[in-house]
């Protein structure tokens, strides 16, 4: 069952490149007690994903922040080395790259992709949320793969 407004976050584990390597971080540690906004692509470095939706969040990071946000996380079912390097790659320093290598959290919340087809294997719908100490309190998924519309930074601060 796919997540919605309402629901309480999926308990996962993530990865994250920090200066010494790939670390882990808990869904807890991300979400309790605090006001995060998510926003999740089918895979780093691809066109859509790469030109609009994280450069989007990028450049709307302190207006996002600005709205009481405590931390702006992408989620992608990639690697932590793939998501360190894309993240780099984008300036997204004030964005956490969280990689859901085996789309755990993806599953859990119901927002598979399966792009078997075009050789990409099983990723994430493209989607963003805002989470209340571990609830979903907003949630845009996209209709139309790759538009970045309902899940767009503007489309977030239009909700904040």
């Amino acid at each position: 069952m796919a997540i919605e407004a309402g629901s309480k976050i999926p308990q996962a584990t993530f990865g994250r490149m920090t200066a010494d390597g790939p670390s882990q971080v808990s869904s807890d540690e991300i979400f309790t007690g605090r006001k995060v906004v998510v926003f999740a692509v089918p895979g780093a470095f691809t066109p859509s994903c790469s030109a609009s939706h994280l450069p989007g969040f990028v450049a709307n990071a302190d207006k996002i922040k600005a709205k009481g946000i405590d931390e702006i996380v992408c989620i992608s079912v990639n690697d932590p080395f793939v998501m360190g390097a894309w993240g780099r790659q984008q300036n997204a320093e004030e964005i956490a790259m969280l990689a859901d290598g085996s789309g755990i959290f993806t599953k859990a919340a119901g927002m598979e992709l399966d792009l078997r087809d075009k050789g990409l294997g099983v990723r994430s719908h493209r989607y963003a949320m805002v989470v209340e100490d571990g609830t979903i309190t907003h949630l845009m998924v996209e209709d139309e793969p790759p538009k970045v519309e309902k899940s767009s930074a503007e489309s977030v601060l239009a909700v904040l």
